[in-house]
């Protein structure tokens, strides 16, 4: 554990030297901002729901440029070998990755406390809505990251891991989305995309809701794809 925490705080570290760091950072606060202002105005409910929605739909671009250099600069950098050689797993490795990759995330968000400060100013929210939604969106980016992890794992090319995580971030969500409308697709095949639709999930979260089957579902994609993210490292070691 105290290996994988040491390579966590390494790429925490590792991203703040990166410049796109700062990109995604200053592109989230601003687009967090325009989506706040927006939403919220007189007579409108005091609640950050609205906000919420809007950012699910702008960390599909913004969350692969946290991940997209986890592994691919490894390889690029000729890094990735020493890190391989080194008395650690390659579970622990990808894993501690994806935790540092987790607390930029974490300090991404956490700028959302201002918005709230803006909100508890001008009127009375409902805290419990506005915690599951800060839940959901962890939640929401820890599966996003670990999509991202395993893209970066596949190359050494940043901008290929970016674009290969965009689109399977896309399948979870704009297919999932628009295809459920389709008149030929039967109610059981429906049920079961918008099962596996990120944003219906995260609904549930942004409504103040509760459910354990959300849990379920994110906690089962970011193990499946941090698992994936393991064994195309393998792979590579033995090639």
């Amino acid at each position: 554990m105290k290996r994988t925490l040491t390579i966590a705080q390494r790429e925490l570290s590792s991203l703040f030297y990166s410049p796109i760091a700062y990109v995604v950072l200053s592109l989230f606060a601003l687009g967090a901002t325009l989506i706040f202002l927006m939403r919220f105005g007189p007579n409108q409910p005091a609640t950050l729901r609205p906000m919420f929605e809007g950012i699910i739909w702008l960390m599909i671009l913004l969350v692969p440029g946290i991940s997209m250099r986890l592994f691919s600069e490894e390889y690029r950098n000729g890094t990735i070998e020493p890190l391989m050689t080194s008395p650690i797993s390659d579970t622990q490795i990808v894993i501690g990755k994806w935790l540092g990759a987790m607390a930029f995330f974490a300090i991404l968000i956490a700028p959302l406390l201002v918005h709230l400060f803006v909100l508890e100013w001008n009127g009375s929210p409902d805290y419990g809505p506005v915690m599951t939604g800060l839940i959901g969106l962890m939640l929401v980016g820890g599966f996003y990251l670990a999509i991202g992890t395993f893209a970066s794992t596949v190359t050494q090319n940043q901008i290929i891991a970016f674009f290969v995580t965009v689109f399977i971030i896309c399948l979870f969500t704009f297919l999932l989305f628009f295809l459920p409308q389709a008149t030929f697709v039967n109610e059981t095949f429906r049920e079961a995309m918008n099962y596996m639709n990120v944003n219906f999930q995260y609904a549930d979260f942004a409504k103040g809701l509760i459910d354990l089957t959300n849990f379920i579902y994110f906690f089962s994609g970011i193990a499946l794809f941090l698992f994936l993210a393991v064994l195309t490292l393998q792979s590579k070691r033995w090639r």
